[in-house]
């Protein structure tokens, strides 16, 4: 195969095959993956699917083919290096087993934005898997335009293949391995399928810098006036929650691209967690589990088919993908225009930082680097006390380049833009978990609306002591003493050394960005290290 010849590789699939099926759509997906016993119906008519030993990504079997292109760029710390060798190896024998199947191909796009788009064609045995990324990425002809020349891709799927790490340099029998010169992926030993979702993101944001774009780990939703705003965080912080209102339409809940002239979503779908979904909660997110063609992971089904979401017996980590378009509120051609509010949001469990404060430039390029959340204590056996987890730009697996390289293209997007950045806190408050309370959900809206609105440009702030970032003194419609959070603790000096060992924690996060570590605008190094 000839480099980018991406029909020839397709040709030998097809070939190979015992019967191709391209761009099916819902309906004819579902009947498929019914005769073939890969899923049921849920009452309401939804496709429920289990993914076996794996009901999430496996981040140490992923591979980038390391080649001229990519030895030095990639973020080798963090991506498992492949040879080109081994890649055409594990490709030929992905290939082959495929031989004699069913297959469903899938040609799709990725990008609502024609300029920094890609032609993203899935081949798999999977009716279902067929199904669920075909809700994920763009349709074509439906909302978005088509570039004249978009970048091919090709994912090559086989789920029941198990690899070789004698044969193939994988780790395990379960690998994804991209090559980025070819944009070309293999996904093997795994039926997990945001893998195949993740995989398009992966390439995504090693290509886009390339073209002057940021690509982003987050939601965006559109104000009044067509500006977009931006909303990062980790698992469990309210990303999907609150991004989705029905006063600002929904530009998309997870991946995209900020380029010269605004925001565009990298995808055409949602694929939301259903951990304790409840209509009253997040009422559109449980509606559109309640659609025809909605494809739900790992979710029980009670004994009349009815999702039981509150059930975690297979994992934790239920999911629902459909397409964006069954959404009230959405935004047009899935694009907005140069955002005016960027948002990192983090669950704070040990109960230290405010529910809301503004970032100078500095400070939000020095939290966009820092992605932190913490874990409730008692999620694992052995845990009594809340876990800090930073993952560098909101999604540190997914970004094959090194952070900085991102983090440099947040702080020159900032400056053009003149975008505000906050932090909203949607953790605990008066102690960490055991001891205090979540924010409620009410007071954080709140928040969030005021940091949108503009309401708190000119409100009067006090300067955090420790972490130096600009705290509103008073917001309608929130408690005062929320907005500071050490007066919310019954014992004050337990607060004190609270923060100064999240403070601490912050710090010896940052340490592996090596000298510019000592220049961020973290935590004050006096206080953090007493």
């Amino acid at each position: 195969m000839s480099l980018f010849d991406h029909d020839t590789l397709r040709q030998q699939i097809a070939a190979r095959a015992g019967s191709v099926s391209v761009n099916d759509i819902a309906p004819v997906l579902v009947a498929r993956s019914l005769q073939g016993s890969e899923s049921e119906l849920t009452a309401d008519g939804a496709v429920s699917v289990r993914t076996g030993a794996f009901t999430g990504r496996s981040p140490k079997d992923k591979f980038i083919v390391r080649d001229g292109l990519t030895e030095n760029s990639v973020w080798w710390d963090n991506s498992g290096a492949m040879s080109p060798a081994h890649f055409d190896i594990l490709l030929e024998d992905a290939v082959a087993s495929l031989g004699g199947h069913s297959i469903f191909r899938q040609d799709l796009l990725a990008g609502a934005d024609p300029r920094h788009q890609y032609a993203v064609t899935v081949l798999t045995p999977s009716a279902w898997h067929a199904l669920f990324i075909r809700n994920l990425l763009i349709r074509p002809g439906e909302m978005v335009e088509t570039g004249s020349n978009p970048s091919a891709v090709t994912i090559v799927h086989a789920p029941h293949f198990k690899a070789s790490p004698e044969r193939h340099g994988s780790r395990t029998d379960t690998v994804i391995a991209l090559d980025m010169s070819r944009n070309i992926v293999i996904i093997a030993g795994t039926l997990y399928a945001g893998e195949i979702k993740k995989s398009v993101f992966s390439l995504f944001n090693f290509h886009a810098p390339r073209n002057g774009v940021l690509p982003m780990h987050c939601s965006a939703n559109l104000g009044k006036d067509g500006e977009a705003a931006l909303f990062f965080g980790l698992s469990g912080t309210g990303k999907t929650t609150l991004s989705n209102d029905p006063d600002r339409p929904l530009i998309g809940d997870d991946e995209h691209g900020w380029s010269d002239d605004g925001v565009f979503n990298l995808e055409g779908g949602c694929y939301a967690k259903t951990i304790k979904l409840s209509a009253e909660a997040e009422p559109e997110i449980h509606a559109a589990t309640k659609r025809f063609g909605t494809v739900l992971e790992n979710v029980v089904l009670d004994a009349n088919n009815v999702p039981a979401f509150d059930d975690v017996s297979l994992t934790e980590n239920t999911r629902a993908a459909y397409p964006i378009h069954v959404l009230p509120a959405i935004a047009k051609g899935s694009v907005g225009g140069t955002p005016k509010t960027v948002v990192f949001l983090t669950a704070d469990a040990f109960g230290v930082l405010p529910p809301v404060a503004r970032l100078t430039p500095d400070q939000a390029v020095y939290h966009f680097l820092s992605g932190y959340t913490a874990k409730v204590a008692g999620t694992e056996r052995g845990v009594t006390e809340p876990q800090a987890t930073f993952s560098a730009c909101f999604g540190a697996p997914f970004m094959p380049l090194h952070p900085t390289v991102y983090g440099e293209m947040l702080a020159e997007k900032l400056k053009a833009s003149g975008a505000t950045a906050w932090l909203i806190n949607t953790g605990w408050t008066g102690g960490g978990h055991g001891v205090g309370k979540r924010i409620d959900i009410a007071s954080t809206r709140r928040l969030l609306t005021a940091a949108l609105d503009g309401s708190l440009d000119n409100a009067e702030m006090r300067i955090d002591e420790l972490f130096g970032f600009e705290v509103p003194l008073s917001v309608p419609g929130v408690a005062p003493t929320l907005l500071t959070p050490r007066l919310t603790w019954q014992d004050s000096d337990a607060y004190d050394r609270q923060a100064l060992h999240l403070a601490g924690l912050f710090r010896a996060n940052f340490e592996k960005f090596g000298d510019a570590a000592n220049a961020a605008p973290g935590p004050i190094l006096a206080q953090a290290a007493e």
